[in-house]
């Protein structure tokens, strides 16, 4: 199935059953721009702090830590991310448990893997209304408060991070413009100079770009939507 939607996904399977995994990944992990594996909810999510993966693909019982245990310790970090259960028959009364921690769908095993591509395919809609349009080809993902640069994860650092996530919601509130106190006080939570911001400001523009974030002298900064 070519799907452009897809193939900017990042995708975790969590699957303690090998023969499953590799059958999935050689079905239909072609089909997105990153398809990542792991064997238990421990590893899972180990990964999924690591990786950020926009779609989350788990069974239910594996060794260490099952798929809801470690879904419901996903959802702490990450409220919106959808999460996708494999599960057998048997383990059907869990359904309500998986509604509790935000389960977006339950694929019951053996199921056709074209039938979780459709599905996949079918949550465009849903990314798109979480995703901010950047200049310099950035795109924010409000769900999980990442910068994507043609579709590749840009990491940043805790403090560029709610930087960014500031800038965002105060162009989300209409407002556009930042003041420098407000920046300092979120960042540093206490008086810094001017330099000590502008200096913060310029190695998030190297990283990023300089166009995405404007000055405004004597006020604050602002994002630079596409």
């Amino acid at each position: 199935m070519r799907n452009k939607f897809l193939k900017t996904l990042r995708v975790l399977l969590v699957e303690d059953e090998q023969k499953l995994s590799t059958l999935l990944k050689n079905a239909i992990g072609d089909s997105f721009y990153k398809f990542s594996v792991a064997s238990n909810g421990e590893e899972g999510l180990e990964l999924f702090e690591k990786l950020r993966p926009d779609i989350i693909i788990t069974d239910i019982m594996m060794p260490k830590k099952t798929g809801l245990e470690m879904a419901k310790e996903i959802r702490t970090i990450d409220k919106n991310v959808p999460i996708v259960i494999l599960s057998a028959f048997s383990e059907t009364e869990k359904f309500l448990d998986a509604i509790d921690v935000g389960v977006v769908k339950y694929f019951i095993k053996p199921f056709d893997p074209d039938e979780l591509l459709v599905y996949m395919a079918s949550l465009e809609a849903v990314f798109a209304e979480r995703s901010l349009a950047l200049r310099e080809g950035f795109v924010y993902n409000r769900a999980n408060k990442s910068l994507y640069k043609k579709q590749r994860y840009v990491a940043l650092t805790k403090k560029e991070q709610l930087f960014l996530s500031l800038l965002i919601e105060q162009y989300n509130a209409g407002a556009f413009v930042v003041p420098d106190t407000k920046i300092k006080a979120l960042l540093w939570g206490k008086i810094v100079s001017d330099e000590r911001l502008r200096t913060f400001v310029r190695r998030f523009r190297e990283k990023t770009a300089k166009e995405l974030i404007k000055n405004i002298k004597g006020e604050g900064y602002q994002i630079m939507a596409a």
